[in-house]
C-alpha cells in the first residue's frame, strides 16, 4: 500500500510504493559539512547580489535610463514593474530547476542556476538605454529580468537542500542558516558597490546615469567565477544519493514509472496544502525584505530627499543587523521550533507595518535608519528558520520542487505585488496606505503560519 507524506509524520513508504533506503555513508563529515555550508552561502550571496543590484538600480536609475518619457511617478512604477517580473518568473524556475534538481541532483542544477544568473546580470550591465535603442531597451530589460527570476527560482531550494540534507540531527537550523545569510551579505555588497561607484565618480548624476550604475552589474561576473569554483568542489547530498540508489535498484517497474512522473505533479498531488500554507506564511517576509531593500531606497531618495550615499550606508548597516537576526533566529529554531519563531516575526510585522511610514514621514535621518534596520531585522527573524522549515516539509523525491514552489509563490505574493503598488498608494493616500497593505499581508502570514505543523524533529 502506498503511504504519502502528511503533516506531522514522515512516510514509511514513499509515493510510488518504494521504501526509503538508508543513505550511503557520506564522505563529507566534519570539515566537509562546513565546506558545503560555506559553498551554499557563497552561492546564494552571488545569486542574490545579482538580484539586488537590480532592485537598487530600479530605485536609483532605471526610471531615468529606461523609462525617461513616463515622468517620475510613472517611471518609478514601470521600473518596479520590471523588478516584479522576476517574481513571476521564480515559480516557473522553481518548477523547471526543481524537476532537474529532483532528477539529476542538487549540485548540477545549482551550477546551471548560477551560470544563468551571471550571464543575465552581465547583459543588463551592457544594455544600452532608451535614448540609444528606444523601446527595445525596456523590452530587453524585462526579458533579462525574467531570466534573473528564473535562475533565483531554482537557486534557493537547491542551496538550502544542500545544507539541510547534510546537517546532523538537531542542527538543521544551524546548517540551513548558511545559505540564508547570502541575501544579507548580498545586500551589503550591492549597497557597497553602488556607494563606491558613486563616490569614485563624485556622485554626479551624469556619470552615474551614463555608466556608473553598470559597474556593479559587470563586477558580478567575478563573483560568479568564484561561486562556480566552490560549487564544483562539493559532492551531491547523501539523501539524494540514497534516493537515486533506490530508484536504480527498483527492479519491479517502479523506476520506469517514476521517470515518467513529474516531481511538480507529485508535489501538488501529495502536498498542495503545505505548498499553499508555506507561500502564505512567508509572504510578509518577502514584502518586508523587498520593501526594505528596494522601495525604501527609492522612497528615501525621491520622497524624503536623502542623499544617495547616506541611503546606501544605511543599507549596509541594516544588512549587518539583518544577518545577525538570521543567525539568532535559526539557532533558536533548533531549540523551540521553526513555526514559533516565524510566528513571532509575523506578529511583529503587523505592528511595525502600521508604524513604519508615519515614522519615515517625520523626515528625520534617524527615523529612516531605525525604519530600515527594524524592517530587515523582522524579516531576518522569519528568514533564518525557513531554510530548515521548507526542506523538512517535503518528501525527498520532490523536495527540491515542493520547497521551491512554496518559497517562490510567497515571492509573488509578497515580493512582486507590494513594491509595485507602493508608489501609487503613497502618491494617492500617503505612506500610511502602504503600512495598511503590509499589515493585512502580515495577518495573512500569521494565520498561515499558525496552521503549519512543526517540523523541527522530522527526519529527512
Amino acid at each position: 500500500m502506498t503511504t504519502v507524506s502528511t503533516p506531522g509524520n514522515e512516510p514509511s513508504v514513499a509515493p510510488g510504493g518504494r521504501r526509503p533506503v538508508a543513505p550511503p555513508a557520506s564522505s563529507k563529515r566534519g570539515p566537509g559539512i562546513r565546506r558545503v555550508a560555506i559553498a551554499s552561502c557563497i552561492g546564494t550571496t552571488i545569486e542574490f547580489y545579482d538580484f539586488f543590484i537590480y532592485g537598487t538600480a530600479a530605485a536609483l536609475v532605471f526610471p531615468t535610463v529606461f523609462f525617461p518619457a513616463l515622468g517620475a511617478t510613472a517611471g518609478t512604477v514601470a521600473a518596479f514593474a520590471t523588478f516584479a517580473v522576476a517574481f513571476i518568473a521564480r515559480p516557473v524556475g522553481a518548477m523547471l530547476f526543481g524537476h532537474f534538481g529532483d532528477r539529476i541532483g542538487r549540485k548540477k542544477t545549482l551550477v546551471s542556476t548560477l551560470l544563468l544568473m551571471g550571464l543575465s546580470t552581465l547583459l543588463i550591465g551592457l544594455l544600452p538605454g532608451a535614448e540609444t535603442i528606444g523601446v527595445a531597451a525596456p523590452i530587453i530589460l524585462v526579458l533579462l529580468r525574467f531570466a534573473q527570476g528564473f535562475a533565483v527560482g531554482g537557486e534557493w531550494a537547491g542551496a538550502t537542500l544542500l545544507t539541510a540534507e547534510y546537517a546532523p540531527p538537531g542542527k538543521r537550523g544551524l546548517y540551513a542558516m548558511f545559505p540564508q545569510l547570502g541575501p544579507a551579505i548580498a545586500f551589503a555588497l550591492s549597497s557597497g558597490t553602488f556607494l563606491f561607484t558613486g563616490l569614485a565618480l563624485g556622485d554626479t548624476n551624469d556619470a552615474f546615469l551614463t555608466y556608473g550604475w553598470r559597474i556593479p552589474f559587470l563586477f558580478s561576473i567575478v563573483l560568479v567565477a568564484i561561486g562556480l569554483y566552490m560549487r564544483l568542489a562539493i559532492e551531491e547530498t547523501p539523501v539524494f544519493r540514497a534516493e537515486a540508489a533506490a530508484r536504480a535498484a527498483a527492479g519491479d517497474g517502479t523506476a520506469a514509472t517514476e521517470k515518467r512522473t513529474l516531481p511538480f505533479l507529485d508535489a501538488l498531488r501529495y502536498q498542495t496544502k503545505e505548498i499553499l500554507l508555506s507561500a502564505g506564511a512567508l509572504a510578509i517576509m518577502f514584502a518586508f525584505f523587498y520593501m526594505g531593500t528596494a522601495y525604501l531606497t527609492s522612497y528615501a531618495t525621491k520622497t524624503l530627499g536623502f542623499s544617495r550615499p547616506f541611503v546606501l550606508v544605511v543599507g549596509i548597516a541594516a544588512s549587518l543587523v539583518f544577518g545577525l537576526s538570521i543567525v539568532l533566529s535559526a539557532l533558536y529554531s533548533d531549540r523551540v521550533g521553526r513555526r514559533r519563531v516565524i510566528m513571532i516575526s509575523c506578529g511583529f510585522s503587523v505592528v511595525w507595518a502600521l508604524a513604519l511610514f508615519p515614522l519615515l514621514d517625520t523626515g528625520s535621518p534617524a527615523a529612516f535608519i531605525v525604519g530600515m534596520v527594524v524592517t530587515l531585522a523582522i524579516f531576518g527573524i522569519a528568514y533564518g528558520p525557513c531554510g530548515a522549515l521548507l526542506p523538512e516539509m517535503f518528501h525527498t523525491r520532490y523536495r527540491y520542487t515542493g520547497a521551491g514552489l512554496g518559497y517562490n509563490l510567497a515571492g509573488v505574493l509578497g515580493g512582486a505585488i507590494p513594491p509595485m503598488l507602493a508608489a501609487p498608494l503613497a502618491a494617492s493616500y500617503g505612506g500610511i496606505a502602504i503600512g495598511v497593505m503590509l499589515a493585512v499581508l502580515g495577518v495573512l502570514s500569521l494565520v498561515c503560519t499558525r496552521a503549519l505543523v512543526e517540523t523541527r524533529d522530522r527526519a529527512l
